[in-house]
């Protein structure tokens, strides 16, 4: 499980400083078809944490500034969020992370269910948690992160479909296409094994959800 580490808000706060440094080493993202045989890469120089930071800051292609959003987000809004804490610590977890296309899909699906006035005022999150019930953009999150570090050869089967476990304790499935077969969506792996310190992460094209909205 995740541990509560001293206030998470104060982290992300260190993280979107250290983000706005010169030169973010960014991670090396490998397509899935290549990495299936492989065993899991040695654990990188980043945390979960910094990756997002480092490819969010990144002006000539940023790939995570919506999912760093979505992260400081939570924090505000749940200061005590160990969702948020297990990013910064040394405990090993594997996320499915949605690009910006992924959270501009999810917004522009919803936009017409959401309240105008929030969304103007606090933005797409707290419009979101309007909608579905505060707290609903955490759990969303934690649907992303499982447990362990799991490369890619030991997410997408070789046949049939595996069953993926996550934080929320709603479980997924993939295919052996990459594919992401979730309760309200599918989504697929665009790129996979981009290693940190505490995990793995795999990029993915649709902000995956644990919830039927009909979308």
């Amino acid at each position: 499980m995740f541990r509560k580490s001293s206030p998470v808000l104060a982290l992300a706060g260190a993280l979107v400083l250290a983000g706005c440094a010169d030169s973010p080493v960014e991670p090396t993202l490998i397509a899935p078809e290549a990495t299936l045989e492989n065993r899991a890469p040695a654990p990188g120089a980043q945390s979960i944490a910094e990756i997002v930071v480092a490819s969010a800051s990144n002006e000539a292609e940023p790939e995570f500034t919506l999912l760093l959003a979505a992260i400081q987000y939570i924090a505000a809004t749940n200061p005590e969020s160990a969702l948020i804490a297990g990013l910064f610590d040394n405990d090993q977890y594997t996320v499915f992370a949605p690009n910006d296309a992924a959270f501009l899909g999810l917004v522009g699906a919803v936009a017409g269910l959401l309240d105008a006035d929030v969304l103007a005022a606090e933005g797409p999150f707290a419009a979101i948690d309007d909608l579905l019930g505060a707290g609903t953009v955490e759990a969303v999150v934690s649907y992303h992160v499982v447990e362990g570090r799991r490369a890619a050869n030991s997410v997408v089967p070789r046949r049939g479909s595996r069953n993926i476990s996550t934080l929320l304790g709603v479980n997924f499935q993939v295919s052996p296409s990459a594919q992401i077969t979730a309760v309200g969506n599918t989504a697929n792996i665009v790129a996979a094994n981009v290693t940190a310190s505490n995990g793995i992460v795999h990029v993915i094209d649709a902000v995956i959800l644990p919830i039927d909205l009909g979308l």
